[in-house]
């Protein structure tokens, strides 16, 4: 007899997930299952794919040694089913376990499927509290209880002192709560310094056997694996944090929302997939930052504003996922209709800045923040774009990528299609913006000073068109005041050349 069937998702690669609480290898079993319609349900890139799929097999392995009876059931099993929900229906008639147990999924949908398997079989399904987050939902909606808006920086001051992290007698180190405003700085002219070589892990057995697989089940899909070289162990994972604490994060503050052509790594941590597939604990993550800052190897701006991204905003954007789903999917708040345009999945286009960072994406399955939210996200913001095709390639296409964390960052911070409960203000600029965080525009063949004209930048045309077809729900946001209000400078003749330069970029964008 069965007593508990312990559900572990691509996800979950923890060994002291709450799930496993009891266990009792005498009684209880692990289930896992690769199935093809968690890399088809978006158009999942290669690497993406292989890095759960790699995960997932290490997992496995993992709990073999740990003595953990295990179900496992591979992508090309000749009894897969296909999906999570199908394969757990077939094995639950199987193996009849008097229960199941899960960790909380991530995912809204998944999360859906597999109660609906618990309800139809009539097997019991406990879901515990997934304790990699510094908060639980609960207090989540504890927080957000009674407040008109919800605003991250709020939460995050809450959090920093609940959790004594950056605090000195109660007061927040150096001072004050944030330092934003000393990491905004770009390059200089020569370009960054003494860039650290990215973490490599090479491919074991498991995860060339994955690869292999992938780039032969999954042929038509984006992206490519040659690059492939991310930390799919815990081991692995330990690694990468601790070569970004001693190498990267020195250097990481200042220039934290800075570009670089062909410099994809920079000084940024490439630890967020292993944190969000659950190889590193946010905790570990924080308290290896902090360590830095206490011992004078990093400096507090810097540590202050990659704690803030940890501690902060992954906690947020749970908390919102979870509070507001399942309609937060759905919404669209400014109305935007235009199709993802095609060369978002090769990085086909004669934008130079856009080419680049959508090159590397597909190329590594990254990108850093500020080329998700100023380069990719700003433009199909101003594009128009419908906000569910722009969160679908964000989900496909990130080795990060979990519902619960892309979700509100794209569809909310990016595409400000919730109306702002994410954030205070829709993110736009002009081209001007990327000219001054890198030198993209040098190598463009568009202008970001112009806004009409053959060499005019799409993205400031695509701002002043924005901002007059938003113009009049926008004046009525305080922080974007002083952007409409410089719509005046623009006469009749100027918004009419405007807006039918738009109309021509988005006619040849579909």
């Amino acid at each position: 007899m069965i007593r508990s069937l312990v559900l572990v998702l691509g996800d979950q690669l923890d060994l002291n997930a709450a799930a496993f609480d009891g266990f009792d290898a005498a009684q209880d079993i692990v289930w896992m299952a690769e199935v093809a319609e968690e890399s088809t349900h978006v158009w999942a890139s290669k690497p993406r794919i292989a890095m759960f799929l790699a995960g997932m097999r290490h997992f496995a392995r993992a709990l073999e040694d740990a003595g953990r009876p295990l179900r496992y059931t591979r992508l090309d099993a000749p009894d897969n089913h296909g999906s999570l929900a199908a394969q757990l229906r077939a094995d639950i008639a199987a193996l009849t376990p008097a229960q199941l147990v899960m960790t909380m999924p991530g995912d809204w949908r998944v999360l859906q499927a597999l109660q609906a398997v618990a309800a139809e079989t009539g097997v019991p399904v406990e879901i515990r509290e997934d304790r990699h987050f510094f908060t639980t939902l609960r207090e989540f909606e504890a927080h957000a209880k009674g407040r008109k808006q919800l605003r991250m920086e709020f939460f995050y001051r809450e959090q920093r002192r609940a959790h004594d992290v950056l605090m000195d007698n109660g007061e927040p180190c150096g001072g004050q709560w944030n330092f934003d405003a000393d990491n905004r700085e770009p390059f200089p002219k020569t370009g960054p310094v003494n860039v650290p070589p990215r973490s490599r892990f090479e491919s074991d057995a498991l995860t060339t056997d994955v690869l292999r697989m992938v780039q032969a089940r999954f042929a038509t899909h984006p992206g490519h694996l040659e690059s492939f070289a991310w930390p799919v162990t815990r081991q692995q994972a330990l690694q990468a944090l601790q070569t970004f604490v001693d190498e990267r994060l020195p250097h990481f503050g200042r220039h934290q929302d800075a570009m670089w052509p062909g410099e994809p790594w920079l000084y940024h941590a490439h630890i967020s997939a292993a944190m969000n597939m659950k190889l590193l604990n946010p905790r570990e993550v924080v308290a290896a930052a902090v360590a830095a800052y206490r011992a004078g190897h990093a400096s507090l701006p810097g540590v202050e504003g990659f704690v803030r991204q940890i501690l902060g905003w992954r906690e947020y954007v749970r908390g919102i996922y979870w509070t507001q789903m399942p309609d937060y999917l759905q919404r669209n708040a400014q109305g935007a209709h235009h199709p993802l345009p095609a060369w978002f999945w090769t990085g086909e286009t004669d934008m130079a800045c856009l080419r680049d960072v959508i090159t590397q994406t597909l190329e590594h399955g990254y990108a850093h923040h500020i080329q998700r939210l100023m380069v990719t996200g700003l433009y199909t913001l101003l594009l128009g774009v419908e906000p569910q095709q722009v969160h679908a390639w964000y989900l496909a296409v990130y080795v990060d990528a979990v519902e619960w964390v892309e979700l509100p960052n794209t569809l909310g911070m990016s595409q400000y299609a919730d109306g702002g409960v994410m954030a205070s203000k829709p993110y736009v600029a002009t081209g001007k913006y990327i000219a001054k965080m890198s030198p993209y525009c040098r190598g463009c063949r568009y202008d970001p000073a112009e806004r009409t004209g053959e060499t005019a930048c799409p993205f400031t045309t695509l701002y002043w068109d924005y901002l007059m077809r938003h113009e009049a729900t926008l004046s009525r946001n305080p922080r974007m005041a002083l952007q409409v209000k410089n719509l005046a400078r623009l006469d009749a003749a100027e918004r009419q050349a405007v807006a039918g330069h738009a109309e021509r970029i988005r006619l040849t964008q579909a």
